[in-house]
């Protein structure tokens, strides 16, 4: 912390007077104590005593003695002006304290101050020597006298090393210990510091004041630095934690002392050299930092920017030190001035408060806060004396006079000073103490800005606050801030940030600040920068190129609108027209010999079944619906095999007649027309009855299907019961195969007579095809297997119309001269007479 360098002079001679009043009056007791007992430094009598504990010198340190096996003599030599702070704002509550009728009246404070010289043991010697009351003395006329020497409680030490000690050894006496300027979080530990009670708030939340600070800014990349104590140790272990949970990484973190070897600090310093953070968070007190910055500037190592604790960052001799200007730019946590109570304004400003600029002249205010406590630790020490005299006046029962028939106890004393005790000061503070001993945690963010005189000015821009959520704990002034030159402010980072449509992945062996972007996979996206994971896109999405959004996946079906299903449709349509044409061909020369021939009952209803199988293309073409989906199948099985049947028919119609012509024979009355088409009836409805089955047990139905390829969806219908649409399909082939082997039977037969033949070649061309449909439409994958299946429709109707029909049409359209009874009879009586 920084402490005022102009302190009235009265303020100095005030002090200097009562220290030399104090050590004379220690040279003249009234009792001389038994056995060599220190005696304070500071002393004066009072109905309730307090004991204070600082250092107002400091020790000196050879360090060749830390290699030596002999210790040096404590030896104490320059005088330590920050207590002598410490000790003159102690001394102004308790006079406030003496001269006030509203607490404590009739009764006067006392206090006893021991200098500690910075030496843990002599601070717990101290203690022991506060704590150690009712000691037998004697006057010199060597009359007995007994004399309490017992305080109520302590106030000190300034440092939290010392403190844990004291505290360790007073606890079971429950003496309470109230330090002003102990942070360390391990002594909140009422296990073991069962009476220590602070008034300035504990580095647990100083840490995480200081790891949200780096990560408002950004700075995800930093090293650290510490003091090689339980203040910087403790400290900087919870600001790893806490940084690490909101992703932040050190890249280096480093302790030292400002007693250790050269090597080790300049070791720190090529650590600091060699770095790529370009953030330093330092969690030190003034004098080591004070060690560090000389040799930094020594090898010239500067364009940092430095976040710092409140042991340093409000220091106004570090930053003359610093000529150089290494920290310039700092940023850090402070404790309080308390500004907002002594200018009536506020730094989180609603309605219409009046908001805290940072900038209040403090010469236009004159109160006694200002009057001591300017500085925020003076206002500790304030806070502290004032906790014990609350405690005081409620144990005590006051009113317009004290209980003085109550028995102090110590234990008494930091029972209502740390749980029973919340007091307003007169500036308007609310002071009270957690079940921890800890007062409520508020910083200020301080900002080192350099001005046009080469010295340093302390901004307050911004203020924490842990009582209040998380989202509102920190408030920063961002216009207001000066950065570090060359530090390149929001840089500090390992890696770059991965953008929308990457992830991270982490580098190996490396923090988890340090990894490289990877584009999201297809299917995958990410839509915020430094994400950690793709997110899946639903089933019916696929990801855009960017990788940054779900788009709805294409949806692919032969659709009439594509060139394929507009081809596929022409040419059914023209297979029909076809048909039709055929038909009527028929029709208008059904008297004639080839028509008569041909049996045109049979013919008609094939032409018309080949109809029907050109338009069952049509319902595989378009989006696959429930009803779309049945019919396709059901139409195109059903169609077929009355097609095939008659087919069949008209093979066996010739078989029949050839048989017939021969001398004795009377077939032909067992396959006359009746029988004819009860055969196509009766071959028909067997289909008729495995597509009923198939449509009861499992039906086809319409399907999206994803799996064949991953950006679209494929619609298309299932099958439902694969054994029911093979069983359709394998009628159809074992009606096929039987009508060939009959037309190639009767392939010999008189030209002129059958058709046979041209059965034959129809029946070759409609297995053809369809055997190799079966590969063919297992393997072609999407809209490509409904286009096979629409393929072999047609290519066997075609097949058929074409092998059966067009012959007849010619001769009938362009040979009429062969379109008569002797031409067509011609050819087979010839055969039988030659036969005969």
């Amino acid at each position: 912390m920084t402490f005022p360098q102009s302190w009235p002079e009265q303020g100095w001679a005030f002090l200097h007077l009562l220290l030399v009043a104090s050590f004379s009056h220690a040279r003249e007791p009234v009792c001389q104590q038994i056995g060599k007992v220190e005696e304070p430094q500071i002393f004066k009598d009072g109905d309730v005593m307090l004991g204070g504990i600082l250092s107002f010198h400091s020790r000196w340190i050879n360090k060749q003695d830390n290699y030596t096996q002999k210790p040096k003599p404590l030896q104490c030599t320059s005088l330590n002006l920050m207590d002598f702070q410490f000790a003159q704002a102690m001394l102004f509550a308790i006079a406030e304290i003496n001269n006030s009728s509203d607490i404590l009246p009739g009764l006067s404070l006392g206090y006893k101050m021991y200098d500690a010289c910075g030496s843990i043991a002599r601070a717990v010697s101290g203690a022991l020597a506060l704590a150690n009351g009712n000691e037998a003395t004697f006057v010199s006329s060597e009359t007995p006298c007994t004399k309490s020497a017992q305080v109520q409680a302590i106030l000190g030490e300034t440092s939290s090393s010392p403190c844990m000690a004291i505290a360790t050894v007073i606890g079971p006496f429950h003496l309470p210990l109230i330090s002003h300027f102990a942070t360390c979080a391990c002594l909140s530990d009422k296990a073991k510091y069962p009476s220590f009670v602070r008034t300035i708030p504990s580095d647990l939340y100083q840490s995480r004041a200081l790891a949200q600070l780096v990560r408002h800014f950004g700075w995800t990349w930093v090293g650290a630095i510490r003091t090689n104590d339980d203040y910087g140790n403790n400290g900087m272990a919870i600001f790893t934690e806490t940084a690490n949970q909101l992703g932040i990484c050190l890249e280096y973190s480093v302790s030292f002392f400002r007693t250790d070897p050269e090597e080790k600090i300049l070791n720190i310093v090529n650590v600091i050299k060699h770095s790529s953070a370009k953030v330093i968070v330092a969690f030190m007190s003034y004098m080591d930092i004070d060690v560090i910055i000389h040799k930094l500037s020594y090898h010239n190592v500067s364009g940092y920017q430095w976040v710092g604790s409140e042991s340093w960052i409000l220091h106004a001799p570090t930053a003359t030190l610093d000529e150089h200007h290494i920290l310039d730019g700092a940023i850090g946590v402070s404790i309080p001035e308390f500004w907002e109570a002594l200018f009536s304004c506020e730094f989180n400003s609603k309605n219409n408060h009046k908001r805290c600029t940072g900038t209040e002249d403090l010469s236009d205010v004159k109160n006694s806060f200002t009057d001591m406590s300017l500085m925020p630790i003076f206002n500790n020490v304030y806070k502290g004396v004032y906790a014990v005299a609350h405690a005081l006046h409620k144990i005590l029962k006051c009113n317009k006079t004290c209980d003085t028939n109550v028995t102090l106890d110590p234990s008494m004393v930091y029972t209502a000073a740390s749980k029973n005790i919340r007091f307003q000061t007169k500036e308007g503070e609310q002071v009270y103490f957690n079940e921890n001993g800890d007062p409520a945690a508020k910083y200020e963010i301080i900002n080192w800005q350099p001005t046009a005189q080469g010295t340093v000015e302390f901004v307050t821009v911004g203020f924490y606050d842990a009582s209040l959520p998380g989202d509102r704990q920190l408030t920063l002034q961002n216009a207001s801030l000066f950065w570090a030159q060359n530090s390149k402010q929001g840089t500090s980072i390992c890696s770059k940030p991965c953008l929308p449509g990457t992830r991270k992945v982490l580098q190996k062996g490396k923090p988890v600040c340090c990894y490289d972007c990877t584009p999201c996979a297809e299917g995958e996206i990410s839509n915020t920068t430094d994400s950690i994971t793709c997110i899946q896109c639903p089933l019916d999405f696929w990801s855009n190129a960017q990788r940054v959004a779900c788009v709805k996946k294409e949806t692919e079906f032969l659709s009439y609108e594509e060139i394929m299903g507009a081809l596929l449709t022409a040419a059914s349509l023209f297979g029909t027209c076809m048909t039709c044409v055929v038909a009527w061909i028929f029709l208008k020369y059904r008297k004639t010999p080839i028509v008569r021939a041909n049996n045109s009952e049979l013919s008609f209803l094939l032409l018309f079944s080949l109809s029907l199988c050109f338009l069952c293309s049509l319902t595989f073409i378009g989006r696959p619906s429930e009803w779309s989906c049945m019919l396709r199948h059901i139409a195109f099985g059903i169609t077929f095999v009355l097609c095939i049947s008659c087919v069949l028919g008209k093979t066996i119609v010739v078989l029949m007649a050839f048989r017939a012509t021969l001398p004795g024979s009377n077939v032909m009355k067992w396959f006359g027309p009746l029988q004819q088409r009860l055969s196509v009836v009766a071959f028909t409805l067997i289909q008729v009855l495995i597509c009923v089955l198939w449509l009861t047990i499992s039906p086809p139905f319409p399907f999206k299907n994803m799996k064949l390829f991953t950006y679209k969806i494929i619609m298309e219908c299932a099958m439902g019961s694969a054994i029911g649409f093979w069983a359709v399909l394998g009628y159809i082939g074992l009606l096929a195969v039987l009508c060939f082997v009959l037309a190639f039977l009767a392939r010999k037969l008189p030209d002129n007579f059958n058709e046979a033949k041209f059965i034959t070649f129809s029946m070759l061309i409609f297995c053809a095809v369809w055997i190799t449909f079966i590969p063919a439409y297992v393997s072609s994958p999407g809209k490509f297997s409904v286009t096979v299946e629409i393929f072999a429709i047609l290519a066997s109707s075609y097949g058929l119309l074409c092998c059966i029909f067009v012959p007849k049409c010619y001769v009938i359209l362009f040979k009429p001269e062969k379109n008569t009874k002797k031409n067509v009879m011609g050819k087979s009586r010839a055969t039988l007479k030659t036969n005969k």
